[in-house]
């Protein structure tokens, strides 16, 4: 019996053995047959499915990379991203494997990839502003790679990256987002249309900015993540999601939708009963190395919730909630001798639909002590805009010399003494004209304020101000500021005034000093300047705005003087910043007069003298009109300049786009501009002498008895430009140019070579007298079918040379006479509307024939033309000849009748994008040829058609 069982057992062993050595030798047998196979597979379905060019050294094929996964390992891994980064990297890994199915090496015919391995790699996502990312290198029209029976498929179920390093950078969203030491694992049929994602990231090294403004900084996080996605519907669950960012522990769920027009959200994102200390630990980097030196406690919660369809169509957008709470609340930095204790602070806000006129603000308790220093308040409002529900108390009675000590905040100093009192409880409305019922004083004596942005501090800061309205209404109000001073780089300002009666404001301002505006913005912001001038004012302003309205401009005692230079303005109305580089503004009474003003506004120029009126009632009040008349020169104007444009990026670089919006005329001016300008131009046009009268009002600019010079001659034109909002806006244009030279022109304004195809050829003088109105879209170009308009085309003496509807009927008759023909002396009369340009009936004279000329085109290229050939010697006998079918092939046959165009209205609200510019010149463009059997030749015997009477 023991030897039985020693028998047995030593069968046993045998049988392992073998059985180990079998797999083994599996194991190393299986790699060195099928790794040349799997590779050129793996090529095949990166060449297939990917645009991007895809490089690696070499390969190797092994069980025991990832046992006991067969893994497919390509060494110096290089991935080119998409269009228009495809000279760029995507990813580069020092190494790359690829898990794949045995058995499908084995016994399919398709090598199954189900999990990616990604070590040491620099992941680089790049995405445009215009939306262009370098990540779309999967060839949506590619075959599909489930179903190939001949190279690989992907059907990834893990992706492992390991040590390695991601950069996403979104301009079209303005984040920016580094990873350093990214380990990342992710578990789940990722191909399929339903299934469940478990991740775990850790990230030692953290950065996210957005637009240009760093919240996280060289942060340490741990994320488990669980990911429910039915790629069917595009649906997204978050279901749960642990984060660690530093100490700070943060819960994420929530949910993401696409629908068929809009998406929708669900996100909540929080923290509960968290150390204070932990809270530091999570925010900017500015804060962290500040809070090294500090100790802190206690307890803070926070959350942020996002909620609801965003849905442009129906106005729908999702709601914002943000809450936090922060209890026993305890700050001492180490160099400070007290500390900042006691705070408590609870702030919750929420905006509705993303409207910010439904923003509510609830700061129910706002609290802190510093060495018997205090400050307390309470925030309750709801509105905002025209009308608020506001119910305030803030008091605070603050050494801020003693706060700078205690807070310890880099390069920043701040001194002086602030005290607060102030309570108002009621509604805002400004169309009820009610207040809420207010007390308040805020005063800050001696103050001064440095930053490391600018060596020297503002200082000697006095500010008091009072405001009151004790029954809520708008007549009893007031609100006086006496004194605000300071001094700034050895240059003293003040600032008197005094507002009451809200209903008919009585005020009295007085101002005197200088503005050093470019270094008193330096001394709050490291950004960039736009500005590097000053502002001197002496201005002394007393009197009531019934006065100023009802013109009893003797009552008022307005005057001074405002200096500025070197000051660039920003407006709604504007494309760019206007630079006025010097101008004196003197006030007197209701008016204020403009001296030596000069101005740059892109490469235009401008000087104006000139004066604007009713300034007093256009401050105090709404809806008011500034009144005034100005000389306007300029050496240069470019329109172009004026007109809004989108920036966008192309290949990491910034252009120009094509415009999004029509130039807006302010509705609150009535202004006239007498204008006189060297050089003026618009798209190619230039235009030399420009001069006439600039009238601004309603919201509309007027051009009348406008002289331009242009190609050579000299025209007369008005004009008429009124927007509808940002989108559209109407045009009624008038010119009169008696001779010009219709080859310059061809050559030299690209909008005449688009609509007077026929001139290409053409040598000789014209003239022209035209009036067109019509809509123009969000581009500022016309919008065809609005287009309404007559005039007269007077050729005086014309050389049509290429002609070729009389050149085919030339060569179809034998009748060389008619080739190139000479044209003298004819008015060409038309209309448009409805989309159709009408033709009236215009008769030449071409070497003894008679040819008369009539019909319609349609600005989208449809032509109805009709012409008569009268032959020689006195025109009785004649062709008549139809013109069918479109610019593009135009169809040419005998015969008199034919149907007119379809006319197409313009309705409101229609497509404002670009309409195709279509040529709607009288004298077609002709492409084709006439068959050689469709016109008679003179030498045959015709029937004699009648001589047609005049008025047919």
């Amino acid at each position: 019996m023991i030897a039985f069982k020693k028998t047995l057992f030593v069968k046993i062993l045998k049988i392992t053995g073998i059985t180990l050595t079998a797999i083994l030798a599996l194991l190393v047998i299986i790699p060195m047959l099928f790794a040349n196979t799997i590779t050129e597979k793996v090529k095949t379905l990166a060449n297939e499915n990917l645009e991007g060019e895809l490089n690696f050294s070499d390969s190797k094929l092994s069980f025991f990379k990832e046992f006991p996964s067969l893994t497919l390992t390509l060494n110096e891994f290089d991935l080119k991203g998409s269009k228009p980064f495809q000279e760029e990297t995507l990813v580069t890994a020092k190494e790359i494997g690829f898990g794949i199915n045995v058995w499908s090496v084995i016994f399919g015919s398709q090598t199954k990839i189900e999990e990616i391995y990604i070590t040491n790699a620099k992941i680089n996502v790049q995405v445009t502003k215009n939306g262009e990312s370098n990540y779309n290198i999967y060839k949506s029209n590619s075959k599909d790679t489930t179903t190939s029976s001949e190279t690989a498929s992907l059907n990834l179920e893990k992706i492992q990256i390991s040590n390695s390093q991601l950069t996403y950078n979104d301009l079209s969203a303005k984040m920016l987002i580094e990873a350093k030491g990214f380990n990342y694992q992710g578990k789940g049929d990722l191909l399929a249309s339903n299934f469940n994602l478990n991740t775990s990231a850790q990230i030692d090294d953290l950065s996210f900015s957005f637009d240009q403004k760093e919240y996280l900084k060289n942060k340490k996080v741990k994320a488990d993540l669980i990911t429910k996605i039915n790629t069917n519907s595009l649906s997204f669950v978050f279901e749960k999601n642990d984060l660690v960012i530093n100490k700070l522990p943060v819960e994420f769920t929530g949910l993401f939708d696409f629908l068929k027009n809009g998406y929708q959200m669900d996100f909540t994102l929080k923290t509960e009963d968290s150390n204070l200390d932990d809270l530091f630990t999570a925010l900017p980097a500015e804060y962290v190395s500040w809070k090294n030196e500090a100790t802190m406690t206690g307890k803070t919660s926070a959350f942020l919730t996002l909620k609801g369809k965003y849905i442009a169509s129906e106005n729908l957008s999702p709601e914002v909630n943000f809450n936090i709470k922060v209890r026993k609340g305890y700050v001492k930095h180490t160099k400070s001798p007290y500390p900042i204790e006691n705070i408590f602070l609870n702030l919750d806000t929420k905006l509705p639909n993303l409207d910010i006129n439904q923003l509510k603000v609830q700061l129910d308790s706002l609290y802190f002590d510093v060495a018997k220093n205090n400050l307390s308040a309470i925030l309750i409002s709801e509105g905002f805009g025209d009308e608020i529900k506001l119910d305030a108390k803030i008091k605070s009675k603050l050494d801020l010399t003693l706060l700078n000590n205690a807070l310890q905040i880099p390069n920043f100093k701040m001194a002086g003494n602030l005290d607060a009192d102030i309570v108002s409880k009621g509604t805002y409305n400004k169309q009820n004209r009610e207040l809420p019922v207010t007390r308040g004083k805020f005063e800050l004596k001696n103050a001064l304020i440095q930053t490391e942005f600018y060596p020297k501090p503002i200082e000697n800061i006095n500010l008091k101000a009072e405001f009151n309205s004790t029954s809520g209404s708008f007549e009893e109000a007031s609100f006086v500021l006496s004194p605000a001073s300071f001094t700034f780089e050895g240059e003293p300002f003040a600032l008197n005034a005094s507002f009451k009666n809200f209903e008919d404001i009585t005020y009295d301002i007085k101002a005197k000093g200088t503005l050093n505006v470019a270094r008193i913005y330096k001394v709050f912001s490291q950004k960039g300047l736009d500005v590097d001038g000053f502002i001197k004012a002496n201005v002394d302003l007393a009197g009531t705005q019934s006065d100023a309205s009802n013109g009893r401009i003797s009552k008022l005692k307005n005057s001074g003087t405002l200096e500025v230079r070197n000051i660039k303005t920003t407006s709604d109305y504007l494309a760019k910043p206007f630079l006025i580089e010097n101008g004196l503004f003197t006030f007197h009474q209701d008016k204020m007069n403009f001296s030596n003003f000069n101005g740059k506004f892109g490469t235009s120029d401008i000087k104006m003298n000139g004066q604007l009126e009713n300034v007093t009632n256009y401050i105090l009040s709404d809806n008011q009109v500034l009144k005034g008349s100005f000389n306007l020169t300029s050496n240069y104007l470019h329109i172009n300049e004026f007109i809004p444009t989108a920036t966008t990026t192309i290949e990491g670089t910034e252009a120009t786009a094509t415009t999004f919006g029509v130039i807006e005329i302010p509705t609150n001016l009535n202004v006239s501009i007498q204008t006189n300008a060297v050089k003026t131009q618009f798209d190619d046009i230039i235009i030399s002498n420009l001069k006439g009268n600039l009238v601004i009002q309603n919201g509309s600019l007027k051009l009348s008895n406008g002289i331009i010079g242009i190609i050579g001659a000299t025209a007369k034109m008005d004009a008429f430009y009124k927007n509808e909002g940002t989108q559209k806006a109407h045009f009624d244009y008038k010119i009169n140019a008696s001779e010009f030279d219709i080859k310059r022109a061809y050559n030299e304004i690209k909008m005449f070579r688009e609509i007077v195809t026929a001139a290409e050829s053409a040598e000789g003088i014209v003239g022209l007298d035209y009036s067109i109105k019509g809509v123009l879209n969000n581009r500022m170009e016309p919008i065809m079918p609005s287009l309404e308009g007559s005039g007269t085309l007077s050729v005086k003496k014309v050389k049509m040379k290429g002609f070729k509807l009389l050149n085919v009927v030339a060569a179809k008759t034998d009748n060389e006479d008619l080739k190139d023909p000479d044209i003298s002396k004819v008015d060409i009369k038309t209309t448009i509307k409805n989309n159709i340009v009408t033709i009236e009936r215009f008769k030449f004279k071409v070497s003894g024939f008679r040819l008369r000329f009539e019909g319609q085109t349609s600005l989208d290229g449809k032509l109805n033309l009709k012409m008569r050939v009268g032959l020689p010697p006195l025109g009785i006998l004649g062709i008549p000849i139809k013109v069918l079918g479109t610019q593009e092939k135009p169809e040419i046959k005998i015969g008199r009748k034919s149907d007119d165009l379809e006319e197409t209205e313009y309705e409101e609200g229609e497509n404002l994008m670009k309409i195709p510019t279509i040529p709607t010149d009288s004298i077609p463009k002709v492409e084709v040829l006439i068959p050689t059997d469709t016109l008679p030749k003179p030498k045959v015997e015709l029937t004699p058609i009648l001589p047609a009477k005049e008025n047919e």
